[in-house]
């Protein structure tokens, strides 16, 4: 699913609590990360519950992560982020306007601070790893 299917299922979803209910979903979907990537290398700081997130280099030149936390309501924010970031180049990864985009699910107005910052760490990490990458290639 892209960014723009993701952004149209939000967009049916007529409450808040159908569409909490959906994040959920998505991370019930998001495939379990190996527990060997369950280290603070790869734990994402400033997250108020367990994440951690892992970069990978495609051979088409894109990245892709993977995560996993240990609270349901997260690991379905993961999944979003990753929707929105995965097979993606580290030039697009650094231009992608995300606060567009958590506003248009209307991620910004309902999640608590707590859990805002985490999203925040989360898509700062990424950009991170994409920067890297850039500068690596």
């Amino acid at each position: 699913m892209n960014t723009s299917e993701l952004i149209e299922n939000f967009e049916f979803l007529d409450s808040w609590e159908d569409k909490y209910r959906y994040i959920i979903e998505l991370g019930e979907k998001l495939p379990p990360l190996d527990t060997k990537f369950k280290t603070d290398e790869w734990k994402i700081r400033g997250c108020q519950s367990q994440v951690w997130l892992v970069p990978s280099k495609q051979a088409d030149g894109t990245m892709n992560f993977s995560g996993d936390s240990d609270a349901m309501i997260v690991k379905g924010l993961i999944a979003i982020v990753l929707m929105i970031y995965n097979h993606t180049s580290a030039a697009r990864i650094k231009e992608i306007d995300i606060g567009d985009v958590f506003a248009r699910l209307g991620l910004k107005e309902h999640l608590s601070p707590s859990r805002r910052n985490g999203l925040e760490a989360m898509v700062e990490k990424i950009r991170y790893y994409a920067d890297v990458f850039q500068k690596g290639q």
